[in-house]
């Protein structure tokens, strides 16, 4: 029973219904193996005793029959959703001690839904990052390696991404601002989408950029993926972004063929120095989407090389504004203050102690595009570009493609520090193939598709139309099924 940690959310919710299988047994699986993956450092608040009361309770639920779907399955929340009682720190030293009253609509949702939480992951610093090297609690390590050296797990969601991994929970809750789902997915080889802007509540989930926030699932499978989507979302009267809209069967929707369904394959994402492997298994992945009947055809995406500019202006500048409620007086870090310190030193000294350097850093460019004499030179020009990015893929979609095949990443899982004292933009470019997602407020996957020759995951993404979650993850579906990845990290931890 001690390997009922490696199942499959689906696999799992099935042998519970058939009593095959106790939540309580299949918590303390998940929780034994939190605690022999500690080097991972992926969690950072483990919650035993909640989750082992709230396994009690979802047995209960399935003796009486007719248990709601995450009934009894033990998932890890990411650090950036508000849990009530439980430390919420967005991986910030300036949230230290806060522990919300209030549970995130999300998870509450989850919840509802019958699932177990074992405890909180470890994230990017208030999700900023590609690398999970900004955090307060300290780097995650990819379960995934390579001549022993400690590989990035990606970010911001890379504690969702390495959990999941290394089956020390099923599935994980992750927040995709501009890839921080799909990339952190496409390094340790599992599966995670980033909905439509709108189809998950924002509420309680600690603000990066409000505008390109969106909350989705990272799971070992596509059909895990469907299953818990569908219980994360829902209207939310709470959150004013929030769409009203029914939220469909996604394992339904995962039946049927793509049969005569068009597939876009953007020119523009053929970059100058793309690896070999990367292109390879863009084209392998385009070949077995065509084999299942898909019809295969080339588009353009013209705006897409100014995607990445526009987020680097338009991310941090919301940044900026959303940050500047923590000063250290109603929650979390305060500074001590010197005598003769008034209320701007103790907000300085704040937020300089609270702060990590790469959040300051977009704080400070956020800060400096909205200023007045450049706020029209950059923050109203990156706007516009973000409208002209977005009509890029509507014209697209207006032509009859139902959805656009891409590189999730431009290369596999690097090593932990490589990039720390580079240039910046460099670990931006990480998020080349991610960011005009959330910039056009549409649904993308990342699925594990194969390994790079030094036996690394590397990652395709799918791009649906608004709303159209059922019918991505059914080419999402297809394409896991044609790649038949079952490759998982050898265990060292």
């Amino acid at each position: 029973m001690s390997d009922l940690n490696k199942l499959t959310l689906a696999d799992a919710r099935d042998k519970l219904r058939a009593k095959e299988i106790t939540s309580v047994e299949l918590t303390e699986a998940c929780l034994s193996a939190v605690e022999g993956g500690k080097t991972l450092n992926a969690f950072v608040h483990d919650t035993p005793d909640l989750a082992l009361e709230q396994a009690k309770a979802a047995d209960a639920t399935l003796a009486k029959g007719d248990a709601p779907s995450m009934c009894g399955l033990p998932i890890g929340i990411k650090d950036l959703f508000c849990t009530k009682g439980v430390a919420s720190q967005a991986g910030s030293a300036i949230l230290e001690g806060f522990k919300p009253e209030y549970e995130s609509t999300v998870s509450q949702n989850l919840l509802d839904a019958g699932a177990v939480m074992l405890g909180k992951l470890n994230m990017d610093e208030f999700a900023m990052g590609s690398s999970n090297e900004t955090s307060v609690y300290g780097d995650v390590v990819n379960p995934w390696k390579v001549d022993d050296r400690n590989l990035t797990p990606g970010g911001s969601s890379g504690g969702s991404a390495s959990a999941v991994a290394a089956d020390l929970c099923l599935a994980a809750t992750g927040t995709d601002t501009g890839g921080s789902i799909r990339q952190p997915a496409a390094f340790t080889g599992i599966v995670g989408i980033k909905p439509t802007y709108g189809r998950c509540s924002r509420w309680g989930v600690v603000a990066f950029a409000s505008s390109l926030d969106q909350a989705g699932p990272m799971t070992k499978t596509v059909r895990d993926a469907a299953i818990m989507l569908e219980a994360m979302c829902g209207h939310d009267a709470k959150d004013s972004t929030s769409v009203d809209m029914a939220v469909p069967d996604f394992e339904a929707a995962l039946e049927g063929d793509i049969k005569g369904k068009t597939i876009g394959i953007p020119k523009e994402y053929r970059m100058d120095g793309m690896p070999d492997e990367i292109e390879a298994l863009w084209s392998q992945g385009t070949e077995m989407l065509k084999d299942a009947g898909a019809k295969i055809v080339d588009i353009t995406l013209p705006h897409t090389k100014y995607a990445l500019p526009a987020y680097y202006v338009i991310a941090p500048a919301e940044a900026s504004s959303n940050l500047a409620r923590y000063d250290g007086v109603r929650y979390g870090h305060r500074a001590k203050l010197s005598q003769g310190d008034g209320i701007t030193e103790m907000y300085e000294k704040t937020r300089a102690e609270g702060f990590g350097p790469e959040v300051q850093r977009r704080i400070m460019v956020g800060t400096y595009v909205l200023s007045a004499g450049f706020y029209d030179a950059y923050y109203n020009r990156a706007r516009k570009v973000r409208t002209l990015i977005k009509k890029d893929f509507e014209d697209v979609f207006a032509q009859g493609v139902d959805a656009i095949l891409t590189p999730a990443t431009p290369s596999a899982a690097f090593g932990l520090g490589e990039m720390k004292d580079a240039d910046p933009v460099q670990m931006y470019l990480n998020d080349v193939f991610t960011v005009t997602v959330n910039l056009a407020g549409l649904p993308g996957i990342s699925v594990p598709a194969g390994l790079d020759k030094q036996g690394l995951p590397l990652g395709l993404q799918l791009i649906g139309k608004p709303f159209e979650e059922g019918e991505l993850l059914q080419f999402a579906h297809t394409l896991e099924r044609a790649a038949g990845f079952v490759a998982k990290p050898e265990k060292w931890w």
